[in-house]
């Protein structure tokens, strides 16, 4: 990287850190760091929930997935819009009068302490291992750029994310966002522009590579439950998004953010509408840059992995300026969402865990908390990320531990909102099976192994296996209550 590709680096991506550590410069409430003070508009949630969408693992995993494989990955992005239209009707002006900032206090009305507990846990695993896995990405192009130690660029980018997000709270957290998710956008442009550029013959050569070599394909529709099929990837980002937009602490939080329900509702359309665009330029360049490299197969290094593709094109192929951009575009969709999951996270551990034990707590105290569950899940992630060198395919990873982590919350949400007859006695057998097939699932290839068996299910439908059993045994359970108590 060049002085001048340097130079733009620095700016944007240590630019958005400074910004966001001013932002939360003064001295804070808990209400402040947790909720912004109720102030912050309407379309900067929503340019901040696409940016949280649109992290380095769709960045870089995205691309990956296209050039090495087809467009089945996609499949997951159609269905992003129809949750953010159910949480325009239902779940905005659900969180908005719930009066507690964590999204599990439902959980305690509903089905008692336990259920809170249950589902905090499982939400902080998951924030956990998405910080791993995002670290883990933006320290990939840095490695391949300048040969920097992946492991030391996890430690200092995590460390300066840690920063800003346990200073400002929520609403440094939501506007440097904002700015983040408007760096991502431009980059995305100019780095299609380029490789469409690139081509011998033309945007309209890559197209026809692509075309003969099937590389559009959204995956088999046949009837599979073992293999990434197009409907096994529908049903998954399906559950993942009505996942992501009615229970997920990182979402529900920012609902709360904007100063009116119409405001709050106008954040979740366009945080979801637009991710829509965004993926599927993602796509496209993965794809361009599989015909980019077949037309001149001399330019890729033999046996390089797919996540590295990306990068490399990046440092040997754009022009001087742009190189910085882009890279700092990488930075700046990773640093995103990690700081949205170690705030949120620190908001949940005060909520749900300290101030159980301290009710009555000051609020100076409950800040201190907060910053400090910011700091300590912060450090949590950046040991997951190290753990992400172990894999090839970073994408793929993240996709079977966020399945696996979401133990089944979304189908005790269902059931609480949904059944209002349901009670505890009927839904713990549920999250007994469902925590049971999760276990199942995730353990299938030492299984197969073991008693020489085939796979059974694909990994990533482990959340929808654990939702349908938490929400259809409760559901029963409750009627017969019903039935039995009317006869």
């Amino acid at each position: 990287m060049n002085i001048v590709d340097l130079i733009v680096f620095l700016v944007f991506s240590v630019g958005t850190i400074v910004f966001g550590y001013f932002l939360g410069y003064r001295k804070q409430s808990s209400d402040e760091f947790t909720r912004g003070g109720g102030k912050v508009p309407g379309w900067i949630v929503g340019l901040s929930i696409f940016a949280s969408f649109c992290s380095s693992i769709s960045f870089l995993g995205y691309c990956s997935s296209a050039f090495s494989g087809n467009w089945n990955a996609f499949v997951f992005t159609l269905s992003i819009l129809p949750a953010g239209l159910l949480a325009m009707r239902f779940f905005v002006p659900f969180y908005r009068n719930l009066g507690s900032i964590s999204a599990y206090s439902f959980f305690e009305e509903r089905f008692g302490p336990w259920a809170r507990i249950y589902a905090s846990v499982f939400y902080l695993l998951t924030q956990i291992c998405r910080s791993g896995a995002i670290l883990y990405l933006l320290a990939v192009p840095m490695n391949v750029l300048m040969g920097w130690n992946i492991p030391l660029v996890i430690a200092v980018t995590g460390l300066g994310i840690i920063i800003y997000s346990q200073k400002g709270g929520i609403k440094s957290v939501i506007w440097t966002e904002a700015l983040q998710g408007a760096i991502l956008i431009a980059g995305i442009v100019i780095c299609l522009a380029v490789i469409l550029k690139g081509m011998p013959e033309g945007p309209a050569q890559a197209l026809k590579i692509c075309m003969a070599d099937n590389k559009f394909s959204l995956g088999s529709f046949g009837d599979s439950i073992v293999e990434s099929t197009f409907w096994v990837c529908l049903v998954y980002g399906m559950f993942t998004n009505l996942n992501n937009f009615a229970i997920d602490q990182s979402y529900t939080q920012r609902y709360c953010a904007a100063p009116s329900l119409r405001e709050a509702r106008k954040s979740a359309f366009w945080g979801a509408f637009l991710t829509l665009p965004v993926n599927f330029m993602l796509f496209i360049i993965g794809s361009c840059l599989y015909a980019f490299y077949k037309v001149s197969p001399g330019l890729l290094p033999e046996g390089i992995k797919s996540d590295y593709v990306f990068p490399y094109f990046i440092i040997n192929e754009m022009p001087s300026g742009l190189t910085g951009l882009l890279i700092a575009s990488i930075f700046c969709a990773g640093m995103s969402t990690v700081a949205t999951s170690v705030t949120s996270s620190g908001t949940i551990i005060m909520t749900d865990f300290f101030s159980r034990i301290a009710p009555e707590a000051h609020d100076d105290r409950k800040v201190l908390v907060l910053r400090l569950s910011s700091v300590a899940v912060g450090l949590a992630g950046i040991g997951v990320a190290l753990c992400f060198l172990l894999f090839d395919n970073a994408l793929d990873a993240w996709w079977a531990l966020s399945s696996v982590c979401s133990g089944g919350v979304l189908g005790m949400f269902l059931l609480a909102y949904l059944c209002p007859s349901a009670r505890s006695a009927h839904i713990v057998p549920g999250v007994i099976a469902g925590v049971a097939a999760l276990i199942l699932i995730a353990l299938q290839t030492r299984l197969t192994e073991w008693w020489n068996i085939p796979p059974f299910i694909h990994i990533n439908l482990s959340i929808v296996m654990s939702t349908l059993l938490i929400f259809f045994i409760g559901l029963i359970l409750s009627r017969m209550t019903i039935r039995r108590s009317n006869s």
